[in-house]
């Protein structure tokens, strides 16, 4: 409660905006670009709220502040995915301010954010992924780790932050699985495809602890490792990615994520079950995964429309 006391609710109180990270961080495990995400929405609403009062407090923010806000942004023709990114930011920290007893309602809870039109997820083709897995040189060290870590990312449809934060201990290539640590600290078990054990056994016999013995890389439980034998980043896996599209001269962005959407797609194509691709893309809520079906069904579509004679 001494905490609560000694915390001011004034909009520029930097303690307010640093403990709601804290709380994002430990409790909800968000990312760190995700709470730098929140940080920077919360940040550019001081700024606006600086121009109408030297002395606010969130307390005091009303729906009139919030609608001006609003307008202020759609007059800065801001794209509607960025307003309602703001708008739900600013609500989630309010029900934080809520639930330490700093505020007693949600002025943002009463505004409606803009309607965004569902957009389809960005996939590749069966030829593209294929052959994308096919351009690391595996007669060398790190092209045997790329192998690997692209056939890992399109067997399993793991999100990139999972896939850098698999250990040793949670792989096990003789029973082909893979235990991935999801949102939330929420493990699932996801099986490995036969070409993916085979990269990942090349790898690991070939290349890890070669490189790692190089650079007298004290031992450590990560899978992935860098060109120096320390853990692999996000950053580093978007940049080897980004290294064989464009050797592919794909005209598409394709990130990690963009392989998980490939992964769900091509399951639904083949006739997976959409419950069964839910758990294994770690999917709280079926709705987020239904995204796919729509995919499916408009490539069905297209299929019908070019090759049906009546279509």
């Amino acid at each position: 409660m001494e905490r609560k006391r000694n915390m001011e609710p004034k909009l520029n109180n930097g303690q307010l905006v640093e403990a709601f990270a804290s709380y994002l961080e430990v409790e909800k495990d968000d990312s760190p670009l995700t709470i730098a995400n929140y940080e920077a929405d919360i940040r550019h609403f001081t700024d606006f709220m600086a121009t109408r009062s030297e002395d606010a407090s969130w307390p005091a923010i009303t729906v009139l502040d919030i609608r001006s806000y609003l307008a202020l942004m759609h007059d800065a023709k801001l794209a509607r995915r960025t307003i309602a990114r703001r708008i739900s930011s600013l609500r989630s920290f309010y029900r934080y301010l809520r639930r330490e007893g700093i505020v007693r309602t949600n002025p943002f809870a009463k505004v409606r954010t803009p309607k965004l039109e569902k957009k389809l997820p960005v996939f590749l083709e069966e030829f593209e992924i294929n052959l994308l897995l096919r351009m690391p040189d595996v007669q060398t060290i790190l092209g045997r780790r790329d192998r690997a870590i692209l056939e890992f990312l399109y067997s399993t449809g793991c999100r990139v932050s999972e896939l850098v934060g698999l250990t040793m201990t949670r792989v096990d290539l003789g029973n082909r699985y893979a235990v991935l640590m999801g949102k939330g600290h929420k493990e699932r078990l996801v099986p490995l495809g036969h070409p993916c054990v085979r990269a990942l056994e090349a790898y690991l016999t070939g290349s890890r602890g070669v490189v790692m013995r190089k650079y007298h890389v004290p031992p450590h439980a990560f899978v992935f490792v860098n060109s120096r034998g320390t853990p692999l980043s996000a950053r580093s896996v978007r940049r080897i990615l980004d290294k064989y599209v464009e050797m592919t001269a794909m005209q598409k962005h394709v990130s990690p994520h963009t392989i998980r959407h490939t992964f769900a797609t091509h399951l639904l194509d083949h006739g997976a079950d959409l419950r069964a691709v839910q758990e294994l893309l770690g999917h709280v809520s079926l709705s987020t995964t239904q995204i796919y079906t729509h995919v499916t069904a408009e490539r069905l579509t297209a299929v019908y429309e070019k090759h049906h004679p009546r279509a």
